[in-house]
């Protein structure tokens, strides 16, 4: 691990996504997942005749909600669980900084979920192609695109946490991150028509602050045939490389400060 900054990285991220893919619990909701869209199929006698968009529908939300328990509860466990384990101190005796340590990390994580959502879009893509809906199968991933921006998000948040909390508490965060993220347009709007300058300024603040994943939103269009712009994927994208370029930065200065003795 010596061959400069980006080997060592690419090593790092490349152990984390060999030990992500060795947890049961990713096949585990692969499986469901795709469980879940064969059920879709299955309910297309009681949606009479919306087989497509009930797939589209199901497949995309369980997409995100699942991806976002990988990352709450996989992200939360990384620098953690190298912490409890000692190990750190053997990373860090060879020639790797703290910061390459948590890039490495989330680059490993993000492809372990780049993975998981490509299957899982294979999974609901098959499912449109065998109700003979070929063009809403295509029209989907720009949306998959979409929610994994989101869930990369989600897991720099989660490593943030992660750098200087417990687990327990880093989950908990992250979740009501993610909860909050989907509310923050409505909670401006909240915020502004409540009348109290107060709430305006600290709804605000939320909404410029938190990741507003709203942004990334397109599941429901998805369902109605609706393909998200240039415009919506380039913005989402520009979005979430400046937002996790920060999460990061902040992570690597509050970790390369935290003593492990």
């Amino acid at each position: 691990m010596s061959n400069g900054p980006l080997h060592r990285i690419f090593v790092i991220a490349l152990n984390t996504f060999r030990e992500a893919i060795r947890d049961r619990v990713l096949y585990n909701l692969v499986l469901f997942v795709l469980l879940i869209t064969a059920s879709a199929i299955l309910l297309g006698d009681l949606t009479d005749g919306h087989e497509a968009r009930t797939i589209v529908n199901i497949g995309t939300n369980a997409m995100l909600l699942f991806g976002a328990f990988i990352s709450i509860f996989v992200g939360v466990g990384l620098v953690s669980k190298e912490i409890e384990k000692r190990t750190v101190f053997a990373i860090f005796a060879k020639p790797v900084n703290r910061a390459e340590f948590i890039v490495g990390k989330y680059l490993g994580l993000c492809l372990t979920l780049l993975v998981n959502v490509a299957v899982m879009a294979v999974g609901v893509t098959l499912a449109l192609l065998y109700v003979g809906s070929g063009a809403l199968a295509a029209g989907i991933w720009p949306t998959v695109y979409l929610i994994f921006l989101e869930l990369c998000i989600l897991t720099a948040v989660a490593i943030l946490f992660s750098s200087f909390s417990t687990p327990a508490l880093s989950a908990l965060f992250t979740f009501c991150i993610f909860v909050i993220g989907h509310l923050s347009a409505s909670l401006r709007e909240l915020g502004n028509a409540l009348g109290s300058a107060f709430a305006k300024y600290v709804l605000t603040a939320v909404y410029y602050l938190l990741p507003n994943l709203s942004l990334f939103s397109f599941r429901t269009e998805a369902a109605n045939a609706m393909v998200p712009n240039a415009a919506m994927l380039l913005g989402g994208t520009a979005y979430a490389v400046v937002y996790i370029a920060i999460l990061l930065t902040v992570a690597v200065i509050i970790f390369s400060r935290r003593n492990f003795k």
